[in-house]
């Protein structure tokens, strides 16, 4: 998504080329909202890292009904955010762990053919969609339902039910499927040495125990994890202002280290690479360390300036105010711009909430 000659976000000098194949890896990751590195380096502790990565089977588990593949080069990966009381999870996520999670964030990340430029649609949590028939992990076989919350598919049937869903509900194929969860998260934050963001406005909010003056910060784990949560520090309190949070969190996570060039490789990057690999859970098509190598390496053209960002369009629900429904028209025209592998268009986003959360971040 930027010129092959790349400059730094500063206009500095440019990174030797190893350096920058390496970050590039990592850039197009964390837009995803993940950090998974690949490449140079790393074969003498292939073992090891090969087996941090845990995998689910979607293909098995979804059979053939499913959208086509694209024949243009393109892919589509959906990315979710769990928000799983488990483990290591509990402490930092609040709560009890009832044996459930959801999917607290989902994004659809189109990558266009050619790998230089990526699409990404946020899709908020409280959308209300109708839900297909979905087996879950256990084998149980759960009916479809009618104007349920999005994330609710990923309680009801996991990893393959979230997956149908979106592919039920966009009529896009999911090429791949990748999760981190709240620890995870936390840990890979930490690894970097931190995110730096601009407040324009301070954040509060009790509930996360985030409190930040407006200002510029260097976010550790626990604050980023805090910042890209929050729902009642910013805006109207509503999912659609987190996500937008959430983008502009990821923007200057992206731009940081385009910036900074944090893979110097040895030590470093095996630590980066050993904690991106036990923080994900990805689909068996990635489930090895040599298919996220290959993968990451595809996407190595991409950068910041490269990403278009958006959020799914919908609506306030008038019957609900924390629930939203889609806006279909809007959300048709993003589908087929995406199955088509052509750009989002403006208009298809134009005149729908955001959550009047714009401005409160910006990024590094």
């Amino acid at each position: 998504m930027r010129d092959k000659g790349r400059t730094t976000g500063t206009g500095t000098l440019r990174e030797p080329a190893t350096t920058r194949r390496r970050t590039a890896a990592l850039v197009a990751w964390s837009a995803a909202g993940l950090l998974l590195v690949g490449g140079a380096g790393l074969g003498y502790v292939y073992v090891d890292l090969d087996g941090n990565i845990e995998s689910v089977d979607i293909d098995r588990s979804l059979g053939r009904d499913r959208p086509a593949k694209a024949d243009d080069g393109s892919e589509n990966i959906l990315v979710l955010g769990s928000d799983t009381r488990s483990g290591a999870n509990g402490k930092i996520g609040g709560g009890a762990d009832d044996g459930s999670a959801r999917s607290d964030t989902a994004m659809i990340v189109h990558v266009y053919e050619g790998h230089e430029k990526a699409g990404v649609v946020s899709l908020p949590r409280d959308t209300l969609v109708d839900r297909p028939e979905c087996t879950d992990p256990e084998g149980v076989t759960h009916d479809a339902a009618h104007d349920v919350m999005f994330n609710s598919a990923y309680t009801t049937g996991g990893a393959a039910c979230a997956v149908k869903t979106v592919e039920s509900v966009t009529g896009l194929r999911m090429d791949h499927y990748l999760e981190i969860d709240f620890s995870g998260f936390q840990k890979l934050v930490d690894e970097l040495g931190g995110v730096e963001v601009t407040t324009t406005e301070a954040v509060e909010d009790p509930d996360s125990h985030l409190d930040l003056k407006a200002g510029t910060h260097r976010l550790d784990g626990e604050q980023a994890l805090a910042l890209v949560r929050t729902r009642h520090g910013v805006g109207d309190g509503s999912d659609l202002g987190r996500i937008q949070l959430q983008q502009a969190f990821l923007k200057a996570l992206v731009e940081q280290v385009e910036e900074i060039g944090l893979l110097d490789g040895g030590t470093r990057l095996y630590d980066l690479a050993d904690t991106a690999t036990k923080a994900v859970t990805t689909d068996s098509g990635l489930g090895s360390l040599n298919a996220l190598m290959s993968f990451a390496g595809g996407l190595e053209g991409i950068g910041a300036s490269d990403l278009t960002m958006v959020t799914l369009p919908v609506r306030y629900d008038p019957a609900d105010p924390n629930r939203v429904l889609v806006e279909e028209k809007k959300a048709q025209q993003v589908w087929t711009a995406l199955r088509n592998d052509l750009p989002i268009p403006a208009a298809a986003t134009e005149g729908t909430d955001r959550g009047d959360a714009a401005g409160v971040v910006a990024s590094s």
